[in-house]
C-alpha cells in the first residue's frame, strides 16, 4: 500500500511517516521545504526519513496544479494524508496570500486528484482554531464553527466544507482531524513550548500573553500518531456517526484537558533546572483564550484516546531538547 503524506518534513508529518515506515508501509512524502520556520529543522527530519528504503521524497508545492496532477499521473497512490499547510495564527495575519494558496488551493488540488484517481481514503489536518469564539467548556465536533477569529482558522474551516462536498458526492472516505496543540521531540521552533524552552535555556526571559490566562489542550505527538494510524485503518465509522454521514467525519484529536500556559513554563523550568524572568503581556489579536477537546467521538470509533500526561510528555520533550543537534 502506497501512502502519500504531504508536509512529510513537518513536525507531525515526520513522526507519522516514521511510524508508518516501521510498520512496512510505502511512504511517498512531498514538501516544499519552505522557510516558514528555520529550514534546517525540516532538513534534519527529512534526512532521518530518507534512511528508510521504503520512503521516497519529492519537493512539490501542492498549490501547483500542473505539478500535482503530473505527480498523481506518475504514481499509484492508495491513501492521501494531507498535513501540508501554513499554520500559526499571527503569521496568517501578515501573510494571507500564502495561507489561501497552500491551505485552500493546495487542498482543492489534492481532492480533485482523489476524485480523478478514485482514491478511497483521504485524511487531512484541520485545527482546533476553527472553534473561534466558541466559549463552551469543551469543543465538540458538533459545535458551530462559523466564527473563526484568525485567517488560519478560516482556511481550515473551508477545508472541512470542501472535504464534506467531495466525500459526499464522490464516495471518498474523508476524515478531518482537529489537532489540539501538538508537541514533542523534533517540534516546531515557532511553537510556544520550544520557544519557552529556548528562552529558559538562554536566560532571555519569557513574555506570556493574555496576562497568563491562556489555557490549551496539549497533545503529545506519539498519541497523535497512534490515533491517526487507527483512523487510517478504520473501515467504516461507528454506527452512531455512520448514520450522519458514512463518508465524511471530523474528529477532535486532543487529550481532553485544559492546561494553563503558566503550568507549562513551570514544568519546563523544573526539567531544565533553570528559572527564567517572566513578563505578562496583553491578549494578541486572533488568539483563542482556551481550548479543550470533547473526545467521545474519537473514543467510540477507535477505542483509544491520547493519554500521555503533560508532565510525562514535557519530560520526553526536554530530554530531546537538551540533546538536540540543531540550536
Amino acid at each position: 500500500m502506497k501512502i502519500l503524506i504531504t508536509g512529510s518534513a513537518g513536525f507531525i508529518g515526520f513522526h507519522l511517516s516514521n511510524f508508518l515506515l516501521k510498520k512496512n508501509f510505502e511512504i511517498i512524502g512531498i514538501d516544499t521545504l519552505n522557510n516558514y520556520y528555520d529550514n534546517k529543522f525540516k532538513k534534519q527530519r527529512l534526512s532521518i526519513l530518507k534512511k528508510n528504503k521504503k520512503f521516497k521524497f519529492y519537493k512539490i508545492d501542492i498549490s501547483n496544479k500542473k505539478k500535482i496532477d503530473n505527480f498523481f499521473d506518475n504514481f499509484k497512490i492508495d491513501i492521501i494524508i494531507n498535513l501540508a499547510a501554513y499554520a500559526g495564527v499571527q503569521y496568517s495575519l501578515k501573510n494571507p496570500d500564502i495561507y489561501f494558496k497552500t491551505n485552500e488551493v493546495g487542498f482543492y488540488n489534492l481532492l480533485e486528484n482523489g476524485k480523478r484517481k478514485k482514491i478511497k481514503k483521504i485524511i487531512f489536518a484541520s485545527s482546533s482554531s476553527v472553534a473561534g469564539t466558541n466559549d463552551k467548556k469543551f469543543f465538540s465536533e458538533k459545535d458551530n464553527t462559523d466564527t473563526p477569529i484568525s485567517l488560519y482558522g478560516a482556511t481550515k474551516k473551508n477545508n472541512e466544507i470542501l472535504a464534506h462536498f467531495y466525500a459526499s458526492n464522490y464516495q471518498i472516505q474523508i476524515i478531518g482531524l482537529r489537532f489540539f496543540t501538538v508537541y514533542g521531540p523534533y517540534g516546531r521552533p515557532d511553537l510556544s513550548i520550544y520557544k519557552f524552552a529556548k528562552s529558559i535555556e538562554e536566560n532571555s526571559g519569557i513574555i506570556i500573553n493574555n496576562y497568563g490566562q491562556h489555557f490549551r489542550d496539549f497533545t503529545y505527538i506519539d498519541d497523535v500518531v497512534k490515533c491517526v494510524f487507527s483512523l487510517l485503518e478504520l473501515k467504516k465509522f461507528n454506527k452512531v456517526d455512520h448514520k450522519v454521514n458514512k463518508y465524511f467525519q471530523i474528529f477532535n484529536l486532543g487529550g481532553g484537558n485544559k492546561i494553563k500556559i503558566t503550568k507549562i513554563v513551570s514544568l519546563l523550568e523544573k526539567y531544565l533546572n533553570k528559572k527564567t524572568k517572566i513578563k505578562m503581556g496583553p491578549l494578541k489579536k486572533g488568539d483563542i483564550i482556551f481550548s479543550r477537546s470533547e473526545v467521545s467521538k474519537l473514543k467510540r470509533n477507535i477505542n483509544f484516546l491520547p493519554n500521555t500526561s503533560v508532565k510525562i510528555g514535557l519530560k520526553y520533550f526536554v530530554d530531546w531538547f537538551k540533546s538536540r543537534d540543531i540550536k
